[in-house]
């Protein structure tokens, strides 16, 4: 397992279509253990294959709920419902948050770590997250699809209020 490092907001293969993964092998798996550590170690809900200079379309979820983190390959919104308004933010635009309309409800084919076709239902927070990192997949980045004048940064070093 390694921390990779994560592409900022100017760097170009955060803009870039990522290919489909041909063959789930160990470099995969490999690849997809790193980037749930480096998720981890940057306090973040999800993670795309880009976003660790990687085009491939891989991404990884954990929104630290007591379940498995997610480790998709090759995921695809095949339907959507509904819309919901989120603040997001993003690993690659450090502390910056932006308000958006994600769809509320979303289902998601992919293959798991082991190439195993699966389909995920969700809905809220994980739909969100499935829908922001398969954007990040096509070369689509939160900024591209915020409410205008919405865009803020939060200073970590302040504490909430």
């Amino acid at each position: 397992m390694a921390i990779r490092q994560i592409r900022l907001e100017n760097d170009e293969i955060l803009r870039k279509r990522s290919r489909e993964v041909e063959e789930v092998d160990d470099r995969i798996k490999e690849l997809l253990d790193d980037m749930i550590d480096t998720m981890h170690e940057y306090n973040g809900v999800g993670l795309a294959g880009p976003q660790v200079g990687i085009l491939k379309r891989v991404i990884v979820i954990d929104l630290y709920d007591g379940n498995l983190p997610l480790k998709l390959v090759n995921p695809k919104i095949i339907k959507q419902k509904g819309e919901q308004e989120v603040d997001e933010g993003c690993l690659s635009f450090p502390n910056e948050y932006a308000k958006m309309i994600r769809p509320a409800e979303v289902t998601v084919e992919a293959l798991d770590e082991n190439g195993k076709k699966v389909k995920i239902k969700a809905e809220g927070l994980l739909a969100q997250a499935l829908s922001h990192e398969i954007d990040h997949l096509d070369g689509i980045l939160f900024v591209d699809k915020m409410i205008p004048g919405t865009l803020h940064y939060v200073d970590p070093n302040e504490e909430e209020k």
